[in-house]
């Protein structure tokens, strides 16, 4: 498969879910977490999914386009191990959404994101919170999703925790 076929069928997974999950948390309350800004595709959808949510952006930097660039509140620049944790009194309430694209093509190195970020996430998702992620998390207190038809088993994974 090519790099582009890939990349399609990972950015069609992701919106398959990202989709799936608004619908899930619609009666959860709580803002939505996107870890990663990157271009800033995600967060723009978000933003369209979810349009009565506070959507907050974690990344390290903006590389972003302006339009789509998540205001100064609602974006928290720094090493995400060190501002997720303490995340709580800025976003507001536990998240009903999480999502995670911080992943890269190494699987070893997101083994190593994922130990510390499933508990960091964990911390800060409310009850019935989905979290949608591009790589497997521990996540305790939540179960792995089955996969909608047409998504790939490791394309992209889906989790949510109980109620």
């Amino acid at each position: 498969m090519s790099r582009l076929d890939s990349f399609i069928r990972r950015m069609t997974a992701q919106r398959i879910l990202l989709e799936e999950a608004a619908r899930l948390v619609a009666d959860v309350p709580g803002p939505v977490i996107d870890l990663g800004l990157g271009a800033g595709r995600t967060f723009d959808h978000l933003m369209v999914l979810l349009p009565d949510r506070d959507v907050f952006v974690f990344d390290t930097f903006v590389d972003s386009a302006v339009g789509v660039l998540p205001d100064a509140h609602h974006i928290v620049l720094g090493d995400i191990r060190d501002t997720l944790p303490f995340s709580l009194p800025r976003i507001g309430a536990r998240a009903a959404l999480v999502h995670n694209d911080l992943g890269s093509r190494d699987d070893v190195g997101n083994a190593a994101v994922a130990a510390w970020l499933g508990p960091a996430i964990a911390a800060v998702a409310a009850p019935g919170a989905v979290v949608v992620t591009s790589f497997p998390l521990p996540l305790p207190g939540a179960t792995l999703m089955p996969l909608p038809a047409g998504i790939r088993p490791g394309r992209y994974h889906a989790y949510r925790f109980a109620v």
